[in-house]
């Protein structure tokens, strides 16, 4: 009886848990409202975080960074990507061209999520989607900040209008026309100058902005 007792406890700590048993339908359900899970989200629900690695083996999950793992169901918003990036870099900001596809900003598809840290941080990788680091410093990294719930992860982006201030500010590396484009975009939108100009002051572009301000009226 006791070897009984000792075998369930060493399959309760190695994973050796049926596929049909609650615990892992408990992973899965969870794995189906988030962009992505790891062995933290198992342990605060007081599950096995093995049944990770072992429900990817079979196809259950999948895989998409060290220690994170996402449902294969194909059930993702189209903000997915963010999400994992919100997971993967919880201090970073979605910035620029990420910021701009957000917001209905552009019509590039950035292929790489651009993301924003601080000057004196170190650049963290974790795998995941690529990404294209920007580094910023004082109010010009930390003013405009949004936070928005994806699939269950809150994700740091800039707003709107901090975003088209970027642009400008950043104009040799997405590209003058993909500024000025973000500033039509934000104006036809009804986005608010007041905040516009507010950010343009902060990133040190109002004489850059200005005379794109004035032609669009």
């Amino acid at each position: 009886m006791e070897w009984c007792k000792l075998w369930v406890l060493i399959k309760n700590y190695l994973g050796f848990t049926p596929l049909s048993s609650p615990s892992t339908q408990a992973v899965l359900d969870l794995a189906s409202k988030r962009a992505a899970i790891g062995p933290q989200d198992l342990i605060a629900r007081d599950l096995n975080p093995n049944q990770l690695s072992r429900l990817a083996k079979r196809g259950l999950l999948v895989r998409v960074a060290r220690g994170l793992y996402a449902s294969p169901d194909g059930g993702a918003s189209e903000n997915h990507t963010l999400a994992e990036i919100g997971r993967l870099y919880p201090k970073a900001v979605v910035c620029l061209l990420s910021a701009l596809q957000f917001h209905g900003l552009t019509t590039q598809a950035p292929f790489q999520v651009w993301l924003a840290i601080n000057v004196r941080s170190w650049k963290p990788t974790r795998g995941g989607p690529p990404v294209r680091w920007v580094y910023s410093s004082g109010q010009a990294h930390s003013a405009g900040v949004e936070v928005h719930e994806l699939e269950g992860i809150p994700v740091r982006i800039y707003s709107s209008a901090k975003t088209v201030a970027d642009c400008f500010k950043f104009r040799s590396r997405v590209g003058l026309d993909v500024a000025i484009e973000a500033l039509r975009d934000y104006q036809a939108g009804g986005g608010s100058l007041d905040d516009l100009w507010h950010y343009a002051g902060i990133c040190r572009v109002r004489n850059v902005m200005r005379p794109y301000l004035e032609a669009l009226g």
